[in-house]
């Protein structure tokens, strides 16, 4: 096995646990293979076990806290089985839930999500693309009734692995809408046109805020996608709402989600989200509870002031448009904007605008979605609930 040897002695961030060790950290760079299992020694010789290597990627060495003459794939299908038991303890009512959240899980790059018997994958790293074959046996080893796995392999992260982008089935078959249920409601989902890995599951616990506070409320969901926001609501007993998407996909399935809950009083509108907020306040209208869960406004570093500009446009808005004492819930996914960051555009766009803002939920992302401190990136979603007030 190639050994890399890096140019300190110590990396106090690894040493908390820390997964990542960058280019510009060793000593040398191999020509080899993106994915190659290596072991890893500091400048002094001592081992930090061994780590996926990708001479492409900023992200060199992917640590697998792993030691020499480990039989790697029984490694991983322990922490798969550990993982399904924490999701299991988690949510045992539940069926479709993050199984495996790459780092967090000690599966570098490895996201699964479940939907009942289908699964969907996405490897964001050159090391775990190689043991994808593996993983699909592991899940159905531990999912007897599995009846299909997609591959949704498309994200900047991969391209920044040097990884193609693909889309395609890699066990069992698929149909092209699937019948899945989470917190009590039905959805539909279709693998072969939805974002990301198919549903969004990190918002879980969030939504079930929601329909706790929304009995009897005109209720605004922007950037509604499959309705999940909205459905909720309705359930918690909202008099009217309205869900806001660009994709004219997402807002046919949100139609459709509705008509199999049997949910009514919703209106559904195709446009831009932003700018049905600002025709909202032209018009003068008013809801007593708008959500605001857009996808993530930046992907790297460079683009941070660019995103704190988004999100202050259209936070901006939708205060307002929210009815004396009624309620703004606000969303960031992008893990480049931190919490501190994000809570303080709120305010700095509250008191601009002469709002008195009283936080009434702090939330992030499901638990299934866990977060290892050693590691902030694990850390990426963002959701509070205002009630607002003029000064």
């Amino acid at each position: 096995m190639e050994k890399i040897y890096l140019k300190s002695n110590r990396i106090l961030r690894v040493e908390s646990g820390y997964l990542w060790i960058y280019r510009k950290e060793l000593a040398s760079v191999p020509n080899l293979e993106g994915g190659t299992i290596v072991e890893v020694f500091t400048g002094n010789g001592k081992s930090l076990g061994l780590a996926f290597y990708n001479p492409h990627s900023t992200i060199a060495l992917r640590l697998l806290k792993i030691y020499a003459e480990t039989d790697v794939i029984s490694v991983f299908e322990q922490r798969m089985q550990m993982a399904k038991q924490l999701r299991e303890r988690l949510f045992p009512e539940e069926t479709c839930y993050r199984l495996v959240y790459a780092e967090s899980d000690y599966l570098p790059g490895l996201i699964i999500d479940r939907f009942g018997d289908y699964f969907s994958v996405q490897v964001n790293s050159a090391g775990m693309e190689k043991f994808l074959d593996s993983i699909v046996e592991i899940i159905c080893q531990i999912f007897p009734k599995c009846k299909g796995i997609i591959a949704k392999n498309k994200s900047q992260f991969r391209l920044l692995e040097g990884l193609d982008n693909y889309e395609k089935v890699i066990y069992g078959k698929i149909p092209e809408e699937v019948l899945i249920a989470e917190n009590g409601l039905k959805y539909i989902v279709n693998f072969y046109q939805s974002q990301k890995t198919g549903l969004f599951l990190d918002q879980k616990l969030n939504k079930r805020f929601i329909r706790s506070i929304s009995q009897n409320l005109k209720v605004l969901d922007c950037f509604s996608n499959f309705g999940g926001f909205a459905m909720n609501a309705a359930v918690g007993g909202a008099k009217k709402l309205v869900l806001v998407d660009i994709s004219e996909t997402a807002i046919n399935y949100a139609k459709k989600n509705f008509e199999l809950n049997k949910l009514k009083n919703a209106e559904f509108i195709c446009t831009d989200a932003l700018e049905f907020l600002r025709n909202e306040y032209r018009a003068g209208n008013k809801y007593e509870l708008v959500i605001l869960d857009p996808p993530s406004f930046t992907k790297t570093k460079k683009n941070i002031q660019s995103a704190i500009a988004g999100y202050r446009q259209i936070n901006k808005y939708a205060m307002r448009i929210v009815a004396d004492n009624g309620f703004l819930a606000t969303a960031s996914c992008s893990m480049h904007i931190d919490e501190a960051t994000f809570i303080r555009i709120i305010q700095d766009v509250g008191s601009s605008q002469k709002f008195q803002l009283k936080l009434i939920y702090r939330g992030g992302q499901s638990p299934d979605h866990p977060v290892l401190l050693s590691m902030p990136e694990t850390r990426y979603l963002k959701f509070f609930v205002f009630q607002i007030s003029r000064s």
